[in-house]
């Protein structure tokens, strides 16, 4: 994935506000449609309020946007790439549980796995998993939302991972 990001970044390393633009995008998991249009499936984003977002002009956005077009790899991955909703605030009002994992170092492997296990010891199923990535964020968190409260308990079990920094439940 940082090599990937890195790559695309590359193929705007001389306009630093296109950059923005592109994150963006992609943090928000927004398409770009054939006539440059954004959008969030069939729902179309203003390009002025992405400018206002990013903190750059609507023609950045425009040219941004014309760039995407031109560049096939570009062009595959924001015609496909797709949002997600996020339960963390609203499973509470839905009676799930919710677990923010702080991990030790986000970038090693095993984590969710690690975590995952622990949770399925105590028979609660995971209805969501997500994690940031430590590519667009300087502290990423796992997310874990159940289909049940959990049990305080299960805090000193996740903490004793070694792939675990601290645990948070809502």
């Amino acid at each position: 994935m940082v090599l990937m990001w890195s790559i695309l970044l590359r193929k705007f390393e001389k306009y630093p506000a296109q950059q923005k633009v592109l994150k963006l995008l992609f943090e928000r998991g927004f398409q770009v449609n054939n006539e440059g249009k954004v959008t969030s499936g069939a729902i179309e984003i203003a390009h002025t309020q992405l400018a206002r977002e990013a903190g750059v002009d609507r023609r950045v956005v425009d040219s941004t946007t014309e760039v995407i077009l031109s560049d096939d790899q570009l062009k595959k991955i924001f015609q496909n790439v797709k949002s997600l909703p996020f339960l963390r605030d609203v499973a509470p009002l839905m009676g799930q549980g919710v677990i923010i994992i702080t991990p030790d170092d986000a970038s090693s492997k095993g984590i969710i796995s690690d975590v995952s296990t622990v949770i399925a010891k105590h028979n609660i199923s995971i209805r969501q998993a997500v994690s940031d990535d430590p590519v667009f964020t300087d502290e990423p968190k796992l997310t874990i939302i159940t289909d049940t409260k959990v049990p305080g308990s299960i805090i000193e079990e996740l903490l004793k991972l070694d792939s675990v920094k601290s645990v948070n439940i809502a």
